[in-house]
């Protein structure tokens, strides 16, 4: 009898070699660059298949499920991979797609469902599991075969030992797919309905960010005649988080979705040449060790980032438009006369139309009134008669505002107080806010706070570009996103699809963002939305978790501790460095944990400030590190130095926390939050470091 690891690999033999012939044919086949439609649809889904099958081609196989569906003869073995398979001479298939109906069993079924059943297009498939097995194939090449659940074994426990050999991979500078490791909570999520907003609660290293990637590409294929890639849209907190996470899309065979920040985003619908102030000054100032945050820098992005605020924007702009058409009549000359009365009345006649779309159609209205009062001169009479009429009229228009969005709001801030739209925002901001605001916008500049408020004041004004909307919306890092926020990107999104991500624990940037999640469930309404936690760390060892656990019983705003998969790893190391021979002592680390193969190491500093010198130092030494800034746009990998609060999103071989002292982490909620994002950072190992006494923050032991 054949055992389970050649049975897979006659199969792999079988599957590669059908694959191998498909590309040779199709590759034979030149691009279609002609203007025929017919041909241009061909040319596409050869294409698409190509690019299918090189997929297919270095791992064919991760998974086989043998379902009995009911009132079938017998067992159907089921291949489960990244793409689907279809041999091309019987038109049979080889390989389902991970995402089809079938293979939703082979994530969700763990050994004790009596229940068993998938829902498929015609409907509810109930039926029997003989077997769920896990295959691990490298560049062509079958290496372990994991039995999962086997019929009639009491034995169960194969799930857990390939998800463990999984975890204990390595990391490289990018994030990678988990196709073949979907744990039962996250293909719920992956799977959930696509027209309610999605709210994910997730702990650290519970893989929320893959998982709302493969919702993506989940969403593509089950709504394939409805979605289009290029009209989704993922937000992440900075470009080099996107360079992290880009080949986790293509590596799943989607393409064409756009992955952008709020910032450049915004900037793109505004297109007013205004500068988004450079925060890394800023981000400095409020993570300084010691200082805390700002009261100052709280009360803007507090006030500006909520629905209030949202409120006070509207009824200025309602009052401006019931002000804004001129009090004076338009008189041209004697007997050519436009009563005030008739302009508010045209003005009223379009109230469907946006703000500025109607000035400048009431405009056109008032150039076609003037023309024919010219006309209805005598010919040597018009041409004086024209300039004239051009001059009153400019000088008419000039008592309209013709506002885009930053110029009136940078008139709400105006110190005159002369127009009585401004007046609400300055009874609702502090001064300190207001004067501040004020002098940005003087040098046309403004915050990332301010961005949600333009963009509201934008889509009143010009209304909105049809082109610009979509149809599912990803965030990552919500938690760092205000409410405001999220209502104006709803303005954008079709049925409110939304995967909403975050972690409140992780919320280092609470002085802008959210403490609770309770306020995005306010701006979908009670009952519109779904909210889910994922409560299971997979990053990280059991050492780390509980040692990151300690941090989190320090926290206000927590929704919990993070429970462990049970993959127990080296201790987490408290090592004391004195200032003597500090870089002598950091180097010997460096060297301790390349000698365990890890390819890729954070050493993490509370500072940008700290980093740099960390980074001099260890360069005058001869040692390879990357000094990574608020301004990075990519991640290498290997050895990095970077600031605690540039590690959120990132994940790392080991991680070394710096200077983990009373002095740069004290006992309040923004130095736990930020202790807690640099130690979940590890995957297997972490060395905490500090010089005459640990932080208070991890003397705790965890209340169990």
């Amino acid at each position: 009898m054949q055992s389970a690891f050649d049975v897979e690999k006659q199969q792999l033999e079988q599957i590669a070699a059908e694959v191998k012939s498909q590309i040779i044919k199709l590759e034979k086949i030149p691009r279609y660059f002609g203007e025929d439609i017919t041909e241009q649809a061909l040319d596409d889904r050869r294409e698409q298949a190509r690019k299918s099958l090189r997929i297919a081609k270095e791992e064919p196989f991760f998974g086989r499920l043998d379902f009995h569906a009911k009132g079938k003869p017998g067992p159907e073995e089921v291949y489960i991979g990244k793409v689907g398979v279809t041999e091309e001479s019987t038109n049979d298939l080889m390989v389902i797609d991970w995402r089809a109906p079938v293979a939703s069993l082979f994530y969700s079924y763990s050994g004790g469902e009596e229940d068993i059943y998938y829902i498929a297009p015609e409907g509810r498939v109930d039926g029997d599991i003989h077997l769920k097995r896990n295959v691990v194939i490298r560049n062509q090449k079958l290496q372990r075969v994991v039995d999962a659940y086997v019929k009639g074994s009491t034995e169960t426990r194969g799930t857990d030992e390939f998800l463990l050999y999984r975890l204990g991979d390595k990391k490289d500078n990018r994030l990678r797919d988990i196709v073949s490791t979907i744990q039962a909570e996250q293909n719920h999520i992956i799977r959930a309905d696509k027209n309610q907003p999605l709210i994910i609660q997730g702990v650290a290293g519970s893989g929320k960010t893959t998982v709302a990637l493969h919702r993506l590409a989940y969403l593509l294929y089950h709504y394939r005649d409805h979605l289009s890639a290029t009209q989704m849209i993922i937000f992440a907190p900075n470009r080099m988080f996107l360079d992290y996470i880009s080949n986790v899309l293509p590596e799943l065979g989607v393409g064409g979705i756009q992955q952008t920040t709020f910032d450049e985003w915004a900037q793109g619908i505004l297109e007013e040449g205004i500068t988004v102030s450079d925060r890394a000054g800023e981000l400095e100032s409020i993570f300084s060790k010691g200082l805390g945050i700002n009261q100052h820098i709280r009360e803007a992005g507090r006030l500006k980032g909520s629905l209030a605020y949202k409120k006070v924007l509207e009824d200025a702009l309602d009052q401006f438009e019931k002000t804004m058409v001129p009090e004076t009549d338009l008189k041209l000359w004697e007997g050519a006369v436009l009563p005030s009365s008739t302009v508010k009345k045209w003005n009223d006649e379009q109230r469907h139309f946006p703000i500025s779309v109607r000035r400048k159609r009431i405009m056109n209205r008032l150039k076609t009134w003037a023309q024919n009062q010219v006309g209805e001169m005598l010919p040597h009479e018009r041409k004086e008669r024209k300039k004239t009429a051009d001059r009153q009229l400019k000088a008419y228009m000039k008592e309209w505002p013709d506002h885009n969005a930053f110029t009136f709001y940078k008139e709400l801030y105006k110190k005159t107080r002369l127009q009585s739209f401004a007046l609400p925002i300055q009874g609702y901001l502090p001064r300190g806010v207001i004067d501040d605001t004020r002098k940005r916008m003087n040098k046309k500049e403004v915050t990332s706070e301010d961005l949600p408020a333009l963009i509201w004041i934008h889509q009143r004004l010009f209304g909105m570009d049809k082109q610009g909307t979509y149809q599912h919306v990803v965030i990552d890092e919500a938690q760092d996103f205000s409410p405001f926020h999220i209502n104006v990107l709803s303005l954008y999104v079709t049925e409110d699809s939304f995967t909403i991500l975050g972690d409140i624990s992780q919320g280092i940037h609470s002085y802008k963002g959210i403490e609770k999640w309770k306020e995005f469930i306010g701006v979908f309404g009670e009952g519109k939305s779904k909210y889910v936690q994922m409560k299971r760390s997979y990053r990280s060892t059991l050492e780390i978790i509980e040692y990151a656990n300690r941090i989190l019983q320090n926290m206000r705003h927590t929704v919990g501790l993070a429970k462990p998969v049970f993959r127990s790893g080296e201790p987490v190391r408290e090592i004391q460095i004195g200032r003597t021979d500090r870089t002598g002592k950091l180097i010997s680390i460096i060297e301790q944990i390349q000698k365990s193969d890890a390819n890729s190491i954070a050493l993490i500093g509370r500072t940008a400030k700290d980093c740099k010198e960390v980074h001099e130092r260890l360069t005058e030494h001869g040692i390879g590190v990357s000094l990574i800034t608020a301004d990075q746009t990519n991640y290498q990998g290997g050895i990095s130095v970077i600031p605690v609060y540039m590690t959120k999103g990132l994940e790392f071989d080991a991680a070394v926390v710096l200077d983990a002292d009373p002095d740069h982490y004290q006992l309040n909620d923004s130095d736990a939050k930020l202790l807690y994002v640099g130690c979940t950072r590890a995957l297997h190992q972490l060395w905490v470091l500090y010089e005459d006494e640990l932080t208070p923050l991890v003397r705790t032991k965890l209340n169990l």
